[in-house]
């Protein structure tokens, strides 16, 4: 370890195991969460989702969407509200994300960021999206459009999860889809291959070695500082007699 760093902390910094990172992928299928941002009885966002979900499966995941109907604004409701707890659950169940969202008014829907709203970055001090990737996704009303899923990428980068680099948007969603709800063969449906089947790899590579990839030396640094605390209050409150 350089000596040369006076700014450091030597007992929490660790040098990087190879080891930890060269792991066997863990055991089990790859636990997927899928989000999607409209309500319409044929959300275009959500037949996106469909197909992903399919993919996803194919690749050889197990899969869950959430439901966005009924969850209240985030504030407007207590956190013990049915669909809140439910979608809590979902984000602390899954290995990564898939986020779907129309762009409305140059953004991502309210009822996107509803979702994503409540999940918090901590819950009963697990923070439950940390280390688990995201693969973002958006359908736009006219002409291709980017916007939805950069906002989507910074709120995945808040949220601590590992953003995949691809990502797709489908321009005209309303002609991509056929009157069977399924979409169409085109170029943008391949990009939601391509995204599918990155976001498995990245996950599979991180399954069973998230906790150590967002093993941060600035916590393990907090943690060793709060631990000396309590060892000096506990010494405080028992001081050793002196028998000399």
């Amino acid at each position: 370890m350089n000596r040369d760093l006076p700014n450091i902390d030597e007992h929490c910094l660790h040098p990087i195991d190879k080891e930890q990172l060269q792991a066997p992928i863990a055991d089990g299928k790859p636990r997927i969460l899928l989000l999607y941002g409209s309500l319409r009885a044929r959300s275009f966002s959500r037949l996106a989702t469909e197909e992903a979900r399919r993919l996803l499966e194919t690749f050889g995941a197990e899969t869950k969407t959430f439901n966005p109907s009924g969850l209240p604004l985030p504030d407007d409701a207590d956190a013990d509200h049915p669909k809140v707890q439910e979608l809590r659950d979902l984000a602390q169940w899954c290995d990564g994300m898939v986020w779907c969202s129309p762009e409305r008014h140059g953004a991502m829907t309210g009822v996107m960021k509803a979702q994503i709203d409540w999940i918090p970055l901590s819950l009963g001090g697990v923070r439950p999206t940390q280390g688990k990737t995201l693969a973002v996704m958006q359908v736009c009303g006219g002409s291709q459009s980017f916007n939805a899923v950069n906002q989507m990428r910074i709120l995945g980068r808040w949220m601590r999860m590992v953003t995949i680099p691809n990502q797709s948007s489908v321009p005209k969603a309303w002609l991509e889809f056929g009157d069977d709800d399924r979409m169409k063969p085109s170029s943008f449906y391949d990009r939601i291959v391509d995204v599918m089947e990155e976001l498995m790899k990245f996950t599979l590579l991180l399954k069973g070695k998230s906790d150590y990839l967002t093993d941060r030396y600035s916590e393990r640094k907090e943690s060793e500082a709060e631990f000396r605390q309590r060892i000096d209050q506990r010494a405080l409150q028992n001081p050793t007699k002196d028998t000399k």
